[in-house]
Formats: structure tokens, C-alpha cells, sequence
């Protein structure tokens, strides 16, 4: 368990028994698409690979492993695939959610992502809701995370974008403690594992010549597993897209990912070139693999608590293995581990397992009736989520969705249904406010409504701006409130722009706030994993989030 005194950082990563069970392939063999004639002619081929490799069935897995990954998504693959490189170590990656092999036309096809997505599809996403909102009408907001082998980026948009390099700083700078200094978390050891994990592809002639996008072939990498490019086709309205811009006063930025991406660009995308399919954890990191006994990898069950040792030692609990579980009411399978249990379910399902294992805030555990092992405050605190409002214009040009409904031989070709809406652009406070000046007046008064909002609240489950009882989540929030107000709002971008033309007829610039000041929390209401998770974005909470997007 790692406490940080200002924030909690989880990585997400499941280690699962491998299955011998295949999916079916997909009836899209009988499709008049060519290309889904083709990824289901592939998908049939790499079944026929995949069935030499150790998948396993709940009740297939061996009593105990060295690791046990709690969640195959993006972070929980990556690992598992590092981790079983030495053959000595056995590990075991389990994800709540299916494989995915059984829809790979919708998972592997970027513009499937618009027009047949998994989204909002149990049992691909998790469907979590909010609670009810105050400061947005009293609504329930959908919270879409991915359900599956490879997780939120087996199903999302397939943008590939970069912090800045201050951002990075920032963090880094609040993450250091005495026995873990920042070097390395900061900008220059994070820009390199970026590249490291990448292999580029600059555009075609023809997309670049369309769209104009600008790129560093040194800001990249050229031997890692995730494939990064641009798309083979750029609808020829996005040619307007980086001068529609700089008429704005937004110019274009040269290298958008190297550490400054204020400016107008076209974002990369996560397709691998060779084929014009999808690149995620799964594909990138398990899929290329060759057969590994040590490696297990168990779909559609769930670890739903870590198991603790009895005895104590050094003053420390020592996780001594998991319970997996397919369905509320089923077999409960407990797995022992021998090194590690790695809890890998992203911002949601991490503290939904922690604080259901006895992790966290004792009394949002007590209120649950969950004995507590570890009383650890910032367990399901700091919770932050980006905001977005659109505005829509209706047009006679081609848009990618005029193009798709024309039924064209063209419209059905990989080469168009690469296309994915990349053109991007971040704004700093800078810019938004005119002038530094200006800017400035506008932090300081941010930080002048510190002594008032950063304040105890009754409890880690109910309350105000900062919803914990515990004074050092409270100083966990003045920091970041601190550092983003001062540090990251100023230089940083606050604003992204998002250009989207998939619907016929119709052109959409979306703004998204980067930075909100607004913090929430998750939090459980009951001992049982399967009645769920509260999350409590705390949308506009802080003022400034209902001015800035707009």
C-alpha cells in the first residue's frame, strides 16, 4: 500500500488465471463489409494462435501465485505482460469483464468508437452512474469505464495526447516525499518512458497533405509495443481546422508532445498502421505474446477482496491473497499470493475494492459494516473529472458521418473507417482571460476562497468542497488546490477544444475543463462488493467551474 501524505495515486492492474476458453467468432464473418470480412477472417486466424495459450476458467486456476493482478485494463496488462517476462514468477490477471474477441469489428474499428460503440453496453462498461448533483439540477451523470480485457481503452476514442511538462513538474513536486525523492516522477523521466512505450508512424501523404498536422519525429518513440499514428484519411474539412484556429488567436503548435501543447494540432491516434485496427494494453501487450505457462489470464470474474495475513509485521498488514467471485450469490474461489496483489481497476474500481477489503477511511468502513485492516484517509478522496459543453453547427459540407451514410465502396474501405475526430486544441488561462493580468486577478481570487472551502466536513462520505473529516486530506486538498491555481492554470492548458464532425450535416466544437478545482470522492455504502459504488464527482462545487468551460 502506498500512502502519500497530499494524494493518493492508484495504479490499476488485475492479475487473473489464464482460460483455454476462446470466444466465438463474431457473425460478421457473413458481412458485405470488407473490412469486417477482414477482422473477422483475422480473428478467427489468432483464436487458432490464442487457443496455445494459458487462458483459464474460473476453477482452472492454481491455488496461489507470486502476483495477482486485480484488473486486466489498460494498466493491469501492461504489467502482467512485464512482470511474466522472468519465467520464474507465475501471475495472474483477472478482469470482471468478457475478452472483447467476440465483437472485434467494434473494438478494433476506429470509427466503430462513434457509430456501434461498446459503450453504455453491459457487460463491456461498467455503467456506473453518479450520484445526484446538486450543483447540475439534482442530475445523475454517466461515469462509461471499460468492462473487458485492455479496459476503458479497448472502447474509448483512441486519442493519444501528452501532459505538459509543468503539470508533470507539479505533480512531482507534490508526490516527493523524504524517502521518495520527485526525480523520478518528473517531466524528463516521464517524457522518455512515454517514447519507450511507443511506436510512430508519421501520416500519408494525402492525410497530410489534407489536414496539415505538424509533428517531432524525435518527440517519439520507434520500438515500443503500443502503435501511435494518424489516421489514413482526413475528411477535407479538417483542412480548415488549424486556420480556423489561428484566426481565433490560437496558432498551431509545431510539437505538441514534448512538454508544451498550448496550441492548435492534430492529435495522434492509438491504430496500428499495418492494418488500420485499434492499439490497446490488450493487443499491444498480451496479444503479441508468445504462449507463457506463468502467465494466467481469467475473464469474466472478479476479485472482490484482498485477504490479509493475521499476523502484522513491522507494523505493516501484508496482503496474503484474493477472493474471486463470477456473480453476487456464486462460488467464491480464494487464490493465495505469494508476492503481491496488484489492485489495478482504475479511479473507480481500485477504492471500490480497497475500501471493501477493510482500506480506507474508518468511518465511511464502519458506516459500511466493514472491519477495518487499514485505515488509510485518502482511499476514494481527490476525485477529479472533466467537464464538457458543445456548440453545433449545422453545415452542407462532407462531414465524416455525410460520407459514412453515402453508402459509397469508399465509405466501407479501412482506409475511411480509420478516420477518427483528432483535430485538438489546449488554451491556457493566459489566453482565456486576455492577458496575464487579467488571469492573475482571476487565481487570486481562486485562492482567496481557500480559508473557506478547505475546511473538515462531517464525515469522508458527506460534506462540502473538501468531503473528508480527516485534517490531512484537507491539507492534501490545499496543496493541489494550491498548485493548480498558481502553477498549472496559468501556463498549462485549462481548455481543451475538441473538434467532432462524425454526425452527417453537422460540425461540433466540444471545450472540456482540464484542471477543475472541483474535488469528490467515491465511497461504499455496504460490506457487499455487488451492491456497488457512490461517486460523487462534485460537479461545480467550486465556482470557478461554472464560469470557465464557457
Amino acid at each position: 500500500m502506498l500512502s502519500l501524505s497530499r494524494e493518493v495515486l492508484y495504479l490499476t492492474l488485475v492479475v487473473i488465471h489464464a482460460s483455454q476458453y476462446i470466444s466465438p467468432v463474431s457473425a460478421t464473418t457473413s458481412s458485405s463489409n470488407p473490412q469486417q470480412r477482414d477482422a473477422a477472417f483475422q480473428h478467427r486466424e489468432y483464436a487458432r494462435y490464442l487457443a496455445k495459450r494459458a487462458y483459464i476458467t474460473p476453477g482452472q486456476q492454481s491455488q496461489s501465485y507470486d502476483y495477482v493482478v486485480a484488473g486486466g485494463g489498460l494498466a493491469g496488462l501492461v504489467l502482467a505482460s512485464k512482470l511474466s517476462e522472468n519465467g520464474e514468477r507465475s501471475v495472474l490477471v483477472v478482469e470482471a469483464g468478457p475478452t472483447g474477441d467476440e465483437f472485434p469489428t467494434r473494438i478494433n474499428v476506429p470509427a466503430e468508437t462513434y457509430y456501434n460503440s461498446l459503450l453504455g453496453s453491459m457487460p463491456y462498461d461498467w455503467t456506473y452512474q453518479t450520484v445526484p448533483q446538486p450543483n447540475a439540477g439534482g442530475r445523475r451523470m454517466s461515469q462509461p469505464r471499460g468492462r473487458l480485457l485492455g479496459g476503458s481503452a479497448a472502447i474509448n476514442g483512441m486519442y493519444h495526447v501528452r501532459p505538459s511538462a509543468v503539470e508533470v513538474d507539479t505533480w512531482a513536486a507534490l508526490a516527493a516525499t523524504d524517502s521518495d525523492p520527485a526525480e523520478r516522477w518528473k517531466w524528463s523521466s516521464f517524457f522518455q518512458a512515454l517514447k519507450d512505450t511507443e511506436t510512430f508512424t508519421p501520416p500519408g501523404g494525402e492525410a497530410l497533405s489534407t489536414a496539415g498536422m505538424k509533428y517531432a519525429q524525435d518527440a517519439h518513440g520507434q520500438s515500443g509495443s503500443l502503435k501511435v499514428t494518424y489516421p489514413a484519411y482526413m475528411v477535407p474539412v479538417t483542412g480548415d481546422w488549424l486556420p480556423t484556429l489561428n484566426n481565433a488567436g490560437i496558432p498551431a503548435i509545431d510539437d505538441a508532445y514534448s512538454g508544451d501543447n498550448i496550441g492548435g494540432f492534430f492529435a495522434l491516434s492509438t491504430i496500428n498502421p499495418s492494418n488500420w485496427t485499434r492499439s490497446y494494453s490488450k493487443s499491444a501487450y498480451i496479444d503479441t505474446l508468445p504462449p507463457r505457462s506463468n502467465l494466467h489470464v481469467l475473464s469474466g470474474a472478479t476479485v472482490t477482496k484482498i485477504v490479509f495475513a493475521d499476523n502484522v509485521a513491522d507494523g505493516a498488514r501484508h496482503a496474503s491473497g484474493v477472493e474471486i467471485m463470477t456473480e453476487k450469490g456464486g462460488q467464491v474461489y480464494t487464490v493465495n499470493v505469494d508476492r503481491e496483489v496488484v489492485v489495478s481497476g482504475g479511479a473507480m474500481g481500485s477504492p471500490h475494492l480497497l475500501m471493501t477489503s477493510g482500506v480506507g477511511p474508518r468511518d465511511v468502513l464502519e458506516a459500511a459494516g466493514v472491519d477495518v485492516k487499514v485505515e488509510l484517509p485518502g482511499v476514494g478522496q481527490h476525485l477529479l473529472d472533466h467537464l464538457a459543453s458543445g456548440v453545433f453547427w449545422e453545415s452542407n459540407v462532407d462531414t465524416q458521418g455525410t460520407i459514412r451514410n453515402s453508402g459509397s465502396d469508399f465509405s466501407k474501405s479501412a482506409e475511411f473507417n480509420s478516420f477518427v475526430n483528432s483535430g485538438i486544441a489546449y488554451i491556457n488561462g493566459t489566453h482565456l482571460f486576455g492577458s496575464s493580468d487579467a488571469f492573475k486577478s482571476f487565481t487570486d481570487g481562486i485562492m482567496a476562497t481557500l480559508p473557506s472551502v478547505a475546511v473538515p466536513a462531517s464525515s469522508s462520505s458527506n460534506g462540502g468542497l473538501v468531503p473528508s473529516a480527516y485534517q490531512e486530506v484537507v491539507e492534501g486538498y490545499k496543496a493541489i488546490f494550491q498548485a493548480t491555481a498558481e502553477k498549472i492554470h496559468a501556463t498549462a492548458g485549462l481548455i481543451e477544444l475538441l473538434l467532432s464532425i462524425n454526425a452527417p450535416g453537422q460540425i461540433a466544437v466540444q471545450a472540456a475543463l482540464q484542471q477543475p478545482m472541483s474535488h469528490g470522492r467515491v465511497f461504499i455504502g455496504s460490506a457487499d462488493y455487488w451492491d456497488g459504488l457512490n461517486i460523487d464527482p462534485g460537479y461545480f462545487s467550486h465556482g470557478a467551474g461554472q464560469s470557465l468551460p464557457f
